[in-house]
C-alpha cells in the first residue's frame, strides 16, 4: 500500500476514532437530543479529507480561506443553534484540520496530545467540575395570573408539574396580551 494512502487512512481512523469519542462518549451522554451527532460527524469526516487534499497539493491559502467562509455562511443560512451545540460543531470541525496537518508531517506524538487534550477538557467541562450548567427551555406559557413577583414560588410549581422538568429558576420574555400567553425561559 502506498505511504501517502496509509497515512491517510490512518489519519482519518484517529480522526473518526476521535469524533466518536466525543459525540458517543462525551456529547451524547448528557444531551437527550441527538439531532446535531450526524452534522458533527459529517462535516469532522468531509473536512479531514477535503484538508488532507489541500495538504497534498499546491493550492493557494485563499482556497483554504474560501472552503472556511463557506462553512461560516452555513451559520447564517440555518435555524438557530445552540451555543453548545455549535461549540462542539466548532471542536469537530477545528479537529480535522489538526489531524490532516500533522498527519502527513508524521508528528504523531503532537498529533496525539492535541487530540487527547480536547478529549480531557470536553470531559472536564461536561462533569460541571467547577462549574455550574443549567439546561434551557422555551415554552409559551397561557397562566399569566402567575407570572407577577408575588406568585413566583407557584409559576415555577407550576411549571414543574406541568413539563417534569426540575424548573430552578425562569426568565419572563414576550408578553402577549391580545393571546393571554407569555414567551418564558425556564432553566433547569
Amino acid at each position: 500500500m502506498n505511504t501517502d494512502l496509509l497515512s491517510l487512512a490512518l489519519g482519518a481512523s484517529l480522526n473518526l476514532v476521535v469524533a466518536l469519542v466525543i459525540t458517543r462518549g462525551i456529547y451524547a451522554v448528557r444531551t437527550p437530543d441527538r439531532n446535531y451527532v450526524f452534522s458533527f460527524l459529517a462535516f469532522n469526516s468531509l473536512i479531514y479529507f477535503v484538508l488532507a487534499m489541500l495538504t497534498s497539493v499546491e493550492l493557494s491559502i485563499g482556497v483554504g480561506f474560501g472552503l472556511f467562509a463557506i462553512f461560516s455562511v452555513l451559520r447564517y443560512r440555518t435555524e438557530e443553534t445552540p451555543i453548545r451545540e455549535m461549540t462542539y460543531l466548532f471542536v469537530l470541525i477545528a479537529l480535522p484540520v489538526i489531524n490532516a496537518v500533522l498527519t502527513p508531517n508524521g508528528a504523531f506524538g503532537q498529533l496525539l496530545l492535541a487530540n487527547g487534550f480536547v478529549i480531557v477538557l470536553l470531559y472536564v467541562l461536561e462533569q460541571g467540575w467547577g462549574f455550574t450548567f443549567q439546561s434551557r427551555n422555551r415554552v409559551t406559557y397561557e397562566r399569566l395570573d402567575l407570572i407577577v413577583p408575588e406568585r413566583r414560588a407557584e409559576l415555577l410549581a407550576d411549571l414543574r408539574q406541568r413539563t417534569g422538568l426540575p424548573v430552578q429558576r425562569v426568565e419572563i420574555g414576550r408578553i402577549d396580551l391580545l393571546h393571554d400567553t407569555a414567551e418564558l425561559t425556564l432553566f433547569s
